[in-house]
């Protein structure tokens, strides 16, 4: 029954994405915004990657780890709009892809200045890509209110996944978690 709970959840989250698929709503940034973590695989990865390894955590782990992520993305998604480039962004940004899906497989519980400190560097790439992908004519602020918005229901759905599943479970979450590795690793290979 929980699980019906989330899933309509998120379904009511999307809704209004849905909603403004289709021309004719003005382009304010903000369905850009939402789009543009659930449109490429790489984001949409390690984005789920957090929520799934912050529910692996213990503690304060549990909320920083996505809180990080979603602070920080949002500082590189400012820097981007300012036209600043990090050397070997998609490098990086694959790189968290691989790192991240290796954590959930792992399920490794590293020192919390540790995980943190992994975390925010991984969001300052994704945030990044993202500001310097603002479409023309749109507002930043929605652009970037859109992205923080998935940004933070892709965690919660990747928390939630592991918090609702039963413990033995666990191994699937896993599985899931060498799957994404093992996509970052061909996404640093091409």
């Amino acid at each position: 029954m929980t699980l019906q709970r989330i899933l309509g959840a998120l379904a009511l989250l999307l809704t209004p994405a849905i909603a403004f698929a289709h021309p004719g709503h003005g382009d304010n940034g903000l369905i850009a915004g939402i789009s543009h973590p659930l449109g490429g695989l790489d984001h949409l990865l390690a984005m789920l990657a957090v929520g799934l390894w912050a529910a692996q955590q213990q503690g304060a782990a549990r909320w920083a780890l996505p809180c990080t992520f979603v602070g920080t993305m949002l500082l590189g998604g400012l820097l981007g709009f300012e036209g600043l480039n990090l050397p070997a962004l998609e490098s990086g940004i694959a790189a968290s892809v691989l790192a991240l899906g290796l954590a959930v497989a792992l399920a490794v519980r590293p020192p919390l200045s540790l995980a943190v400190a992994a975390t925010a560097l991984f969001a300052l790439f994704h945030g990044v890509a993202h500001g310097l992908e603002l479409p023309d004519m749109s507002s930043p602020w929605a652009y970037a209110a859109g992205f923080v918005a998935a940004t933070a229901a892709l965690h919660t759905a990747g928390y939630a996944v592991v918090r609702v599943l039963p413990q033995a479970a666990a191994p699937l979450v896993r599985i899931a978690g060498a799957a994404s590795a093992a996509m970052g690793v061909w996404l640093l290979a091409g």
